[in-house]
């Protein structure tokens, strides 16, 4: 099927879902002007994240006898205000972690549903199914995760106080900050959307126009908001004035959220889900992450293959890989949603024998078909962040978390300066509403009250024999789950050192719509005529996620890989 062929309405849906971002929105590189960066070494600990401020800011904890969950968190933070894309306290996220002894949990701090959420929510007056009410109202906004998240993690395995951890994002914010340059750009590509929001534009805008590269900007009602944070714990966020600034924001444009969903938020400790690939263990986010499950279902399938004897980003090597991902990605749409509202066969999905039963069905030579009648596919933003930590005791921090959209919502909380998510765009539309325009109606993810919205977002952490091996992750919406195993790949069959794993051309296949997604920047016009020789569809686009990635060598150096897509981004070590 071509693109030309897709209805308007599932064209544009699938220019959202599986396109990359433009610079204006983010602060990604085209990826024709992408500048090399080589990887940063360190000895001891090493930070990478979207923004070289925040990538300090947990450098300098390390350095000062934190530890990584401590890192993390600062880092975090400080992403808040030097990243507002993504980086955030009004949304939520995953966090994986790999003890120096090899034991693992994970952290789930993903928004919730308020109380007052039904299934037919993001319905008008009418009943009929509204993508405005679904993606750009209050009714959007998910219980935030990301504060109660983090004091989750900082009590059970923190080191280092709670005040030093969030006191440097109070000072970027109270202070202010150089603007760089990837903000710049973003904050001016996204002032239009933004303008609806004048909280938005008095906090993010200079006079109502964007800065200017290397301008000061200080951030005085989030630093009020994060001070309350510092000095009373996550209280300060769900509970008091920062609670009450919410729920009236709330009250006063349509919102569901009021201060008992607050006081009411619990962040979920799970069981990491793991898989072997040729010999790695693969540690990732169980449900309602769907990213970990699906990583290893398709790193299964491909583990019949040998993927070393063929060129990278060969035809063959994109057939075998997009057939993988078209199978996973038609399984995560089918089964995944909240574990505490239902129960995914996970087991099933990540066996060796389903994964042969899977590969069985797979030809050579020729593209498989993806029916709208099995599943469709709905639309979830690119626009999250990643960031990996790693201290000198080798414990392994793995971070995504976001807004959703970029900005989010867009609007700031009145009086409390920071960004709102838009996080319910991840559940199903509606019950039963599943079409081949994207929209999907699928029962396990459908909002309830206090249920968690499915995810794609994969942090992982990669060992062997009993060490570790790297931490990768990143943003992408759907296209998170493929960029980290095109990393894995990259580094396990193609033995790339670390930053030739992140600055490698990625591809993309989502069940539907049926297309492989490639970036232009290192795709030839060979490779891209074999593959519809042999039935598929492609198209060429930008950049694909920007996978933060560290690396530990056999000698336990820790190699930091900023991916060059993302232009304020930093490796920073000690």
């Amino acid at each position: 099927m071509a693109l030309a062929t897709l209805p308007a309405r599932a064209a544009a849906r699938f220019w959202l879902a599986c396109a990359v971002l433009p610079l204006a929105l983010g602060a990604q590189e085209p990826a024709a002007t992408r500048a090399p960066r080589a990887a940063i070494d360190a000895p001891k600990g090493m930070v990478v994240s979207a923004s070289a401020i925040a990538s300090q800011a947990g450098r300098d904890v390390l350095a000062n006898g934190g530890n990584a969950i401590d890192a993390a968190i600062a880092t975090g933070f400080a992403l808040a205000v030097t990243y507002p894309t993504a980086g955030n306290i009004g949304g939520g996220g995953f966090m994986v972690v790999r003890f120096p002894d090899g034991k693992t949990t994970t952290i789930d701090f993903r928004e919730k549903a308020p109380a007052r959420a039904t299934p037919d929510m993001f319905t008008d007056s009418a009943g009929a199914y509204s993508s405005r009410i679904h993606h750009n109202s209050h009714k959007s906004v998910g219980v935030p995760g990301t504060v109660a998240g983090f004091a989750h993690a900082h009590q059970k395995y923190g080191k280092a106080s709670w005040t030093k951890l969030v006191d440097p994002a109070v000072k970027l914010a109270g202070d202010g900050f150089a603007v760089p340059g990837g903000l710049a750009a973003s904050l001016k590509g996204a002032q239009t959307r933004l303008s609806a929001y004048p909280a938005t534009i008095a906090a993010y805008y200079k006079n109502g126009q964007p800065y200017a590269e290397g301008e000061k900007m200080v951030l005085g009602d989030l630093a009020k908001t994060l001070t309350r944070v510092r000095d009373q714990g996550r209280d300060g966020f769900y509970k008091g004035a920062t609670a009450t600034l919410i729920a009236e924001e709330m009250a006063s444009h349509g919102g569901l959220i009021n201060e008992a969903d607050l006081a009411a938020y619990q962040p979920a400790e799970r069981a990491a889900v793991t898989g072997t690939y040729r010999g790695y263990e693969i540690i990732s986010m169980p449900p309602p992450s769907s990213g970990g499950t699906a990583m290893i279902e398709m790193l299964n399938i491909l583990e019949g293959y040998d993927l070393k004897s063929l060129s990278h980003n060969s035809p063959q090597y994109v057939h075998y890989l997009a057939e993988s991902m078209r199978r996973a990605f038609r399984d995560r749409a089918l089964y995944m949603g909240d574990p505490d509202f239902t129960k995914p066969p996970l087991e099933k999905l990540m066996s060796k024998a389903y994964a042969t039963e899977l590969r069985s069905t797979i030809v050579k030579d020729k593209a498989s078909p993806s029916s709208p009648a099995d599943v469709a596919q709905g639309y979830e933003s690119d626009e999250t962040t990643h960031y990996s930590v790693v201290d000198k005791d080798g414990m392994a921090v793995s971070v995504t978390y976001t807004l959703e959209a970029g900005y989010g919502l867009g609007a700031v909380v009145n009086g409390a300066g920071f960004l709102l998510n838009n996080e319910m765009g991840d559940f199903n539309g509606k019950p039963g509403l599943t079409d081949s325009t994207g929209l999907v109606g699928t029962k396990p993810n459908i909002a309830q009250p206090g249920k968690r919205m499915l995810s794609s977002m994969t942090p992982m952490i990669l060992a062997k024999d009993g060490k570790l091996v790297a931490v990768v992750g990143s943003p992408g919406g759907r296209t998170i789950i493929n960029t980290v195993m095109e990393v894995v790949l990259n580094l396990i069959d193609f033995q790339m050192p670390v930053q030739d794993a992140v600055n490698a051309p990625r591809l993309h296949h989502q069940w539907l719509p049926n297309v492989i997604t490639m970036e232009r920047n290192g795709t030839s016009p060979e490779t891209v005529k074999a593959l519809e020789a042999m039935g598929h569809t492609v198209r060429l686009g930008g950049n694909q996620g920007t996978a933060h990635s560290i690396f530990v060598n056999a000698k336990g150096m820790r190699q930091g890989a900023a991916d060059p897509r993302d232009r304020d981004a930093g490796a920073i070590g000690h």
